[in-house]
């Protein structure tokens, strides 16, 4: 080979070398989801749903109760403090003073040796 035939062979190597490669492309495959997955993803998916429901309508049901307690607990607050002033009424009424007037209203007597004492 002449000497210009091999300049230009060592043109071309050196274009060949110099030019890009090309890598084999390398294609992945997605992996699909089988049906047996996609079962178990609705079925997973289902029960957490199901359970906040669950959650939610006991702290409903909870909360309603608590609600029902406090006016409980409000009735009976209401309802001692009427009957503690019931019975201070009751021992106002209830003084040996009061009860003499109102035996002498009525036209009653004291007679001495008709009274016994009633000891507690």
């Amino acid at each position: 080979m002449s000497n210009l035939a091999m300049k230009i062979e060592q043109q071309r190597q050196e274009q060949l070398n110099q030019s890009p490669k090309q890598e084999p492309i390398i294609r992945t495959r997605r992996a699909s989801i089988t049906p047996g997955e996609k079962f178990l993803i609705l079925l997973f998916v289902s029960l957490f749903v199901l359970g906040a429901i669950t959650i939610v309508a006991n702290s409903y049901n909870v909360y309603q109760a608590n609600m029902e307690i406090q006016k409980t607990e409000a009735k009976i607050q209401e309802q001692t403090k009427l009957n503690s002033d019931l019975h201070v009424q009751v021992e106002e009424l209830s003084t040996y003073d009061r009860i003499w007037e109102k035996a002498k209203e009525l036209g009653l007597t004291l007679d001495q040796n008709n009274v016994k004492s009633v000891q507690n």
